[in-house]
């Protein structure tokens, strides 16, 4: 049963100003990978996984552009889901399943799709996780269908100007939350724990990651490309970059 959210619209646009002071080129990422999406489908509506699709941002912004498109929607978070069924209602299948684990796929509802899209996610994987999940996500493609994964993911050859671009981003990112600007993660949680309908859900989310997420693990963009290859994807490639930040994709 879905849980109703009467702020929902206020909701969504809080998580995207506290999302978008972390990162500002947010939405030419998800243009990327939508732009993507569109090269690769026919003329039937394109099956797409949100994978830990959170509250739904990539799926709201691929309806936009593909109003026809069938989608699937997978997360474990409690909170970001209900956020994400009161936006989305019947427009989207909904789906609570741990990307932790290797069963995670057979709570999905199809077995194939057209792309499956993930951003600033999985990050909380460890390595050999990630890599697996690379090749049970393959499994999931169609032939000639694509995996986007838009994370951070710094590149090799710039270790000093990328150390460089971080400082500079993580001064104005603090400049934004003095000045109110945005909130900060931690805070944006702690006003979802004091409204009535999220509160006990942020506490649920509390008993899955007693200890928060796993520390976050950013490898350079030369790992997914080889983890992705390792995979047996036919194409494999960098689809988008902006500073420390790339979209890996690979075509099955």
């Amino acid at each position: 049963m879905s849980t109703y959210i009467s702020d929902i619209d206020a909701w969504q646009e809080s998580w995207d100003r506290q999302q978008e002071a972390y990162l500002p080129d947010r939405e030419q990422r998800f243009a990327a990978m939508l732009d993507a999406v569109d090269a690769i489908r026919d003329t039937a509506p394109p099956r797409l996984l949100d994978l830990a699709g959170g509250t739904g941002t990539i799926s709201l912004r691929a309806l936009r552009r593909f109003p026809d498109a069938e989608l699937t929607l997978v997360d474990l978070d409690p909170a970001l889901l209900a956020l994400a069924t009161a936006t989305l209602g019947d427009r989207a299948r909904i789906v609570t399943a741990d990307l932790g684990r290797p069963d995670w796929h057979t709570a999905l509802p199809h077995r194939h799709y057209d792309a499956v899209l993930t951003a600033t996610a999985l990050h909380w994987l460890p390595a050999e996780r990630l890599a697996d999940l690379y090749a049970e996500v393959r499994d999931l493609l169609r032939p000639g269908g694509l995996l986007v994964n838009a994370d951070h993911m710094p590149d090799d050859g710039l270790p000093e100007l990328t150390g460089r671009l971080l400082a500079r981003a993580r001064q104005r990112r603090t400049a934004r939350h003095a000045a109110g600007a945005a909130l900060s993660w931690s805070q944006w949680w702690q006003q979802a724990e004091q409204d009535e309908t999220l509160g006990p859900l942020v506490r649920q989310r509390q008993a899955i990651y007693p200890t928060g997420h796993s520390p976050e693990w950013n490898p350079p963009v030369s790992w997914h490309l080889a983890a992705l290859s390792a995979t047996g994807f036919t194409e494999v490639g960098t689809l988008w970059r902006a500073g420390p930040d790339a979209a890996v994709v690979a075509v099955r």
